[in-house]
């Protein structure tokens, strides 16, 4: 198949293009993150040039997105997971901070090209674009797609899951480090998402009658509910991964 990577915002993008690749990609409660529906909008309209995408003759088969910060190269100054990333995105832009490293925030593909190398091919587009804007490292907030199925066991130990042939458990984490990337550190918070007990039954299809800890569909840790005060509050867990940077390659210069 063959497949052209370019800017999402190169040409106009059909809605329903759009929706065929978010459709059932990520949890009802995906949205229910109010520090990043807050600054949503923004991000996606600050760094919009780097957003890319995968165009077959079928038409669109993947996409995704990244965004600059300013990291000292240190575990301690690794942004909070993938909302404190955000934050931090529009923090240097408004400070004017030069950022040095690219953030690769999510990708998705249609589920007729998955298990093709083109989620590889597209993270080596995003990495490549990293130089011709002055930024020296590339790290990936990982959101583990396997984790939802072990929702009990802790980020760090997931983390160090291997199959039998010693490589990587979950298949998302396996694509990047076959690429060379390294893991930093497990993300303990990188997002929270809170709503009250009836938007969480409808998010999740579930009932909560009653205070308590819930496993949840698409849940990668579990849900604390508190019915007395009609809330209940998700921790989304994650694992940093930076990525080599080739000097020089620069194939993704020409985007």
């Amino acid at each position: 198949m063959s497949v052209t990577i370019e800017r999402l915002n190169a040409r106009p993008r059909a809605d329903s293009e759009l929706a065929t690749l978010s459709d059932g990609a990520w949890p009802a409660f995906i949205s229910a993150d109010k520090t990043v529906a807050a600054i949503w909008d923004r991000v996606r309209g600050e760094f919009a040039h780097l957003e890319l995408a995968a165009v077959a003759a079928s038409g669109l088969v993947a996409t995704g997105w990244a965004v600059p910060v300013r990291w000292n190269g240190t575990l301690g100054d690794l942004p909070a997971g993938f909302t404190g990333t955000l934050l931090r995105a529009l923090a240097n832009f408004d400070g004017n901070a030069a950022p040095n490293t690219l953030v690769i925030c999510a990708a998705q593909l249609h589920p007729g090209v998955q298990r093709t190398g083109l989620a590889a091919r597209l993270l080596n587009a995003f990495i490549d674009l990293a130089p011709g804007y002055g930024l020296e490292s590339v790290i990936v907030p990982l959101r583990p797609t396997l984790k939802h199925r072990y929702p009990l066991t802790p980020i760090g130990s997931y983390a160090g899951w291997t199959r039998d042939d010693g490589q990587a458990l979950d298949p998302w984490l396996r694509t990047h480090l076959r690429m060379g990337a390294k893991v930093l550190c497990p993300i303990e918070v990188s997002q929270t998402m809170t709503g009250t007990v009836p938007e969480w039954e409808s998010w999740t299809g579930l009932v909560f009658p009653a205070s308590g800890t819930y496993v949840i569909d698409g849940g990668l840790a579990t849900l604390d509910v508190d019915t007395e005060q009609d809330n209940g509050t998700y921790v989304e867990p994650g694992i940093w991964l930076q990525h080599p940077v080739i000097s020089g390659r620069n194939v993704g210069s020409s985007l």
